[in-house]
C-alpha cells in the first residue's frame, strides 16, 4: 500500500490540478488517486442530455428554481459509476478495479455514481449544496457522490438513504454530508486529511468494505461529526493535562484560582477564537510560529513564555475586550497599570506596530468571556492578580510558548488538524468540521472532570456545576414537542382538512422534509396564522447554559419560515409591519428620521439577505 505521506501528496497534487485540466479530467484524477477506477463513465453527449433533464425538471417544479438557483449551473458530468462487483474484483490493494461493462447502466442500483457540478458564483452556503445534492438524488434511483466546482474551492456531498418504512420498494433521502470548501490552490491540512481517510483500498483493508452497501457505511463512519467531536475531545484533554503540569500560574494571591480552572479558561478562549477565524476576523498570522518568532524579542522561543503574555494577552484583554478607537499601549503609570484595557509588553516585541497591524481587523467583543479577572487594587492593597495583564505582575503566570507551537503536542497543530464552521450542523445536514456546539461540549466536559470545590469524578461534578450539556438530537425532540404544543394553541386550522393538525406541524418542522413543498400542507390563512405567531413567540430557557435549547429553537422556527414563505416575502412585510407599530407606539419618544432609519434598514437587510436564514434569524 502507498504510504500516508504519498497518498496525501498525491490528494493535495490531484487538487490543483483542477485549474490545469478540464473538469471530468480532473476529477477523474482526483477518484483514481483515492483508489476509485471504473470503466462505467459518462461522455458529453450523455451528460448533455442529462444536464437539460435536471434543469428542465428543477424549472418544471414550483418554488424550485431560485431554491436550486439553476440559473448558476454551468455545467454537469457523470464521472464514473462503481457497483458491488466491481469492488469484489480486485485482485490486490495496489490494483485498480476490473470491469466488465463500460457503459453506465441506469438500472443497477447496488452502485454509486460520481458526479461534478460547475457552478458560477465564487461562494454557496452549506444549505444551497444541500438542497442541490438532495435535489439530484431525487432524480437518480442510485446513490450518488456529487463534486461542486466554484470559485477557487470544490465541495464533495453525500447523502444517506433508507428504505422507505411504509413503501420499501422506495427510498427516503436523510442527511447531506459535506466536505465543504477544499482550496484547490492551497488545501489545509485538515481537508487532506479528511480526504485521505476515503482512500478506497485503506477502507476494504480497515473496514471490510467489500460492496456498495459497506462502501457507504464505511464513508458516513468517517465521515460521522458525532466521532469527530469525541476523536478531538480526546486529543484536547491529553492537552489540558499537558497545561496544568507545565504552566505557572499564581499562588500568592488573596484569590487563587486552580490550575486547572485557568487552562479551562484558556482553552475557551482559544476556541471562540479559532471560530472568528474561521469568519475572518482574527489574523491568521497570530498562531503561525514563524511570524510570532519574528515579532518577538526571543532567543529560545520554544521555552520562553513571552508569546501569550506579548500576543494573546493583548488579543484577549486589550483587542477583543476593548472598543476599537480606544485601543492603544499603556503609559505604564499608576493608573495605567490597573487598566486592562491597554496593550502591554511592548519591551517583548520587535516590531510592536505590526502586532497592532494584525490585531486592526479583530472586532470589539462585547461579552464577559475576555474580561481580565484582575483586580485595580494591588495585592497589598487586598486585591488579586489571576490574568497577570499588568506591567509589573506579570511574573506570576508563565505559559511556555511550547504549549502553542509544539509540532507534536502543541495546540495549534491540534487546531489545525481540524476543519471548524461557524455554521451550526442540523439534523438533515452538517458539513464535516467542528461547528459551535462543540463550545458547550467541551466545556461541559472540561468542568465535569475537574470540581474546584470536591474533585469529584465526571458525573457528580456534573450534577454539582449543573454543567449539563444536552445531544443534539434530544434537543430537536424537545424544541418541535414545545412548538408543536404552542403553534396547536395558538393557531387554528381551517376546517375541511381530514389530517390532523399536530401531524401536519410536525410535517413542517421535519428537517428531512425540508424539500417538499409545504404550500401542499397549509392554505394562505394558515400560512399567515403560523408565520404570525412565530413573530410573536416568547421563549425562555430558564437554565440556559450553553445555549442548545435558544439555538435549537431558532433553527426549527428559521426552518419553518423557510419552508411556509420560501422568498421572504410574508417574513418581511410583518416585519415592516411590526416596526411601524412600534415607531407609532414610541411617537413620543421617536423621530420621524428614527423611524424611517428602522424601516430602511429592514428593507435593506431583506433585500442583501433574500436568498438566506439572515433574515428570518434576526
Amino acid at each position: 500500500m502507498n504510504s500516508e505521506v504519498t497518498i496525501r501528496q498525491n490528494i493535495q497534487n490531484s487538487l490543483k490540478n483542477f485549474d490545469n485540466q478540464l473538469l471530468r479530467e480532473a476529477a477523474t484524477t482526483l477518484l483514481n488517486t483515492l483508489g476509485y477506477y471504473s470503466k462505467r463513465v459518462g461522455n458529453n453527449e450523455i451528460d448533455k442530455e442529462r444536464f437539460d433533464r435536471l434543469i428542465e425538471s428543477a424549472l418544471d417544479t414550483a418554488n424550485l428554481t431560485d431554491k436550486l438557483r439553476v440559473e448558476e449551473w454551468h455545467s454537469f458530468f457523470q464521472i464514473m459509476q462503481i457497483a458491488d462487483e466491481e469492488i469484489n474484483q480486485q485482485r490486490t490493494p495496489d490494483q485498480g478495479t476490473l470491469f466488465e461493462s463500460s457503459r453506465i447502466d441506469d438500472a443497477l442500483r447496488t452502485s454509486y455514481m460520481f458526479v461534478t457540478v460547475q457552478l458560477t458564483k465564487n461562494t454557496y452556503t452549506r444549505t444551497q449544496l444541500a438542497d442541490i445534492t438532495r435535489f439530484i438524488n431525487k432524480r437518480f434511483e442510485k446513490s450518488i457522490m456529487v463534486m461542486f466546482r466554484y470559485g477557487v474551492v470544490l465541495s464533495l456531498a453525500i447523502i444517506n438513504r433508507r428504505p422507505n418504512l411504509r413503501n420499501t420498494t422506495k427510498q427516503v433521502l436523510e442527511k447531506v454530508t459535506l466536505i465543504k470548501d477544499i482550496n484547490l490552490d492551497s488545501p489545509k491540512r485538515a481537508h487532506i486529511d479528511i480526504v485521505s481517510e476515503l482512500y478506497l483500498h485503506r477502507l476494504i483493508e480497515n473496514e471490510g468494505v467489500h460492496n456498495f452497501d459497506t462502501l457507504h457505511n464505511a464513508w458516513e463512519k468517517i465521515l460521522n461529526t458525532e466521532a469527530l467531536n469525541k476523536q478531538f475531545y480526546r486529543k484536547l484533554f491529553a492537552w489540558y493535562e499537558w497545561a496544568v503540569e507545565t504552566a505557572t500560574f499564581p499562588t500568592d494571591e488573596n484569590r487563587v484560582l486552580k490550575p486547572e480552572e485557568h487552562v479551562i479558561r484558556l482553552i475557551t478562549r482559544l476556541l471562540f477564537i479559532w471560530f472568528l477565524k474561521e469568519k475572518g476576523l482574527v489574523a491568521d498570522e497570530l498562531f503561525d510560529k514563524a511570524q510570532m518568532r519574528n515579532l518577538l524579542v526571543e532567543d529560545d522561543f520554544d521555552n520562553d513564555d513571552s508569546y501569550y503574555r506579548a500576543v494573546l494577552q493583548n488579543l484577549f484583554f486589550a483587542t477583543l475586550n476593548t472598543e476599537i478607537d480606544k485601543r492603544e499601549f499603556s503609559k505604564q503609570n499608576y493608573s495605567g497599570n490597573r487598566d486592562f484595557s491597554k496593550y502591554r509588553y511592548k519591551a517583548q516585541m520587535n516590531d510592536p506596530k505590526k502586532l497592532l497591524i494584525l490585531f486592526e481587523k479583530t472586532p470589539f467583543i462585547n461579552g464577559g468571556l475576555f474580561d481580565c479577572l484582575d483586580t485595580f487594587e494591588a495585592p497589598s492593597s487586598g486585591g488579586y492578580r489571576i490574568d497577570c495583564f499588568s506591567d509589573e505582575d506579570y511574573y506570576k503566570l508563565s505559559i511556555p510558548n511550547c504549549l502553542f507551537f509544539d509540532k507534536n503536542r502543541g495546540l495549534f497543530p491540534l487546531l489545525e488538524h481540524y476543519k471548524f464552521t461557524v455554521e451550526e450542523n442540523t439534523p438533515i445536514e452538517q458539513e464535516v468540521a467542528l461547528d459551535p456546539e462543540l463550545l458547550g461540549r467541551v466545556f461541559e466536559h472540561l468542568l465535569a472532570e475537574y470540581n474546584p470545590e470536591t474533585r469529584e469524578i465526571a458525573s457528580s461534578a456534573r450534577k454539582e456545576t449543573g454543567s449539563y450539556y444536552t445531544p443534539r438530537a434530544i434537543v430537536d425532540y424537545m424544541v418541535e414537542e414545545a412548538l408543536v404544543a404552542v403553534l396547536s394553541q395558538k393557531c387554528q386550522p381551517t376546517k375541511g382538512n381530514e389530517i390532523p393538525w399536530d401531524e401536519r406541524l410536525r410535517y413542517l418542522l421535519d428537517y428531512a422534509r425540508i424539500f417538499d413543498d409545504a404550500s401542499e400542507w397549509f392554505d394562505d390563512r394558515e400560512t399567515d396564522a403560523i408565520v404570525k405567531t412565530i413573530s410573536e413567540l416568547k421563549i425562555l430557557d430558564p437554565a440556559v447554559g450553553s445555549g442548545a435549547f435558544p439555538m435549537g429553537m431558532l433553527h426549527k422556527l428559521t426552518l419553518a419560515l423557510k419552508r411556509l414563505d420560501f422568498d421572504n416575502t410574508r417574513w418581511e412585510e410583518l416585519q415592516k409591519e411590526l416596526a411601524g407599530k412600534r415607531a407609532k407606539e414610541a411617537f413620543n419618544t421617536r423621530n420621524q428620521q428614527e423611524r424611517d432609519d428602522e424601516l430602511k434598514e429592514i428593507s435593506q437587510t431583506f433585500e442583501r439577505y433574500q436568498d438566506s436564514d439572515f433574515g428570518r434569524k434576526l
